[in-house]
């Protein structure tokens, strides 16, 4: 069974390589010593900078371990080759919400890149998955968890 790819944007991938750079060649190598510094103070089982660089050692291996398979996985599309009038992965759309009539824009990347307060939106939310296969115009019912709304599909770009 061939493993699930994971669709990101360029930038999205850029920013996974060098977190992965920055945790390699940084944090790797400072928390390798500071195991040896807490090591040469002694008797270990009572020794507390020990335990929490061991600790830090465990999660940035295990973040390492996380991107390199993400990385592996990557579907890497670059938004502004798509020409498409359909809402796909790494589509801006902008809507309307009927009831207030008030209008928001979001951007469908990876799970990795969402942030909703600069309008992404990871391509698994409800409104990135009510979004896909739209067009300008539109109706688009998301099922939130405070209920049903209703937007219109005012406009779909690619940059």
């Amino acid at each position: 069974m061939a493993e699930e790819k994971i669709p990101m944007t360029v930038l999205g991938k850029r920013l996974l390589d060098e977190e992965l750079k920055h945790l390699t060649q940084v944090e790797r190598p400072s928390v390798v010593k500071a195991i040896e510094i807490a090591r040469d103070h002694g008797d270990l089982s009572e020794n507390a900078d020990y335990s929490a660089a061991k600790e830090r050692q465990g999660f940035i291996e295990g973040r390492i371990q996380d991107i390199n398979g993400k990385l592996a996985r990557a579907q890497v599309i670059d938004p502004s080759t798509i020409k498409s009038d359909k809402v796909v992965f790494g589509a801006t759309v902008v809507l309307a919400d009927q009831e207030s009539g008030k209008q928001m824009t979001y951007k469908i990347v990876g799970v990795d890149e969402a942030d909703i307060k600069s309008g992404k939106i990871g391509i698994t939310s409800p409104i990135a998955r009510a979004l896909i296969s739209r067009t300008r115009g539109d109706e688009v019912i998301v099922h939130a968890p405070k209920g049903q709304i209703h937007y219109d599909v005012i406009q779909v770009f690619y940059e």
